[in-house]
């Protein structure tokens, strides 16, 4: 099984990958993850976009390209993958068809996950998380017993920087601009599955899981 999974932040796309790695034995591939795997590393790939990365800019397509194809080539790939975050252009998208064919691979689906704009700054702005050990809360849907304190260790809880309001608005400004016009091309191209996010995550999970085996 060789998916891509597409959807902006807050869209539930690490819980469906974590389910989907379990049921299908297959890898999630996040692009941030092989990044900083590359640079640890120190492949020649990997000390590219480290100079980039310490100059505080962009890594070029060419180079991130690069290293998702390294990554489809690995062992643990050959049942097939989940990709996260990648492709987040029509660009990536062609240049990850024309690895793929020269790989001998093609993709099985393209899952899309249809999430309203305001029920994901409501998700996110309302996550907290304890300063002391970690875990996760959420003020609407899973809050502490102690409001602002966590029920495990008794810590602080804080909101972070990313789950800001403004920050997380400027977020899905990018995914719009960027990787909304994907939604397009892979429905063009009659892959895509397209998947009410709002719906409890049960509910999504066994809505994708039907999907996918109908294909």
């Amino acid at each position: 099984m060789k998916l891509i999974l597409l959807g902006p932040p807050g869209a539930g796309k690490g819980t469906q990958a974590k389910m989907l790695t379990d049921e299908f034995a297959i890898p999630q591939i996040s692009t941030g993850d092989i990044l900083r795997a590359a640079v640890n590393d120190g492949t020649p790939l990997g000390v590219k976009a480290k100079s980039f990365m310490d100059a505080g800019g962009l890594v070029p397509d060419e180079v991130v390209i690069g290293i998702v194809a390294e990554r489809l080539q690995q062992d643990d790939c050959g049942n097939g993958f989940i990709l996260d975050g990648f492709p987040r252009t029509v660009a990536q998208a062609d240049a990850l068809q024309a690895n793929l064919q020269q790989m001998g691979k093609d993709l099985d689906s393209v899952v899309a996950l249809q999430v309203d704009s305001e029920a994901l700054v409501e998700r996110l702005t309302g996550r907290r998380t304890c300063k002391a050990c970690g875990r996760g809360y959420h003020v609407s849907f899973d809050p502490s017993t102690k409001a602002g304190l966590c029920d495990d260790c008794g810590g602080e809880l804080f909101q972070r920087d990313d789950d800001r309001e403004e920050t997380i608005r400027k977020r899905l400004d990018v995914y719009d601009e960027q990787t909304a016009p994907l939604i397009s091309y892979y429905r063009d191209g009659g892959m895509l599955v397209e998947l009410d996010g709002m719906l409890p995550i049960a509910d999504v999970q066994e809505t994708l899981l039907t999907a996918l085996r109908a294909n």
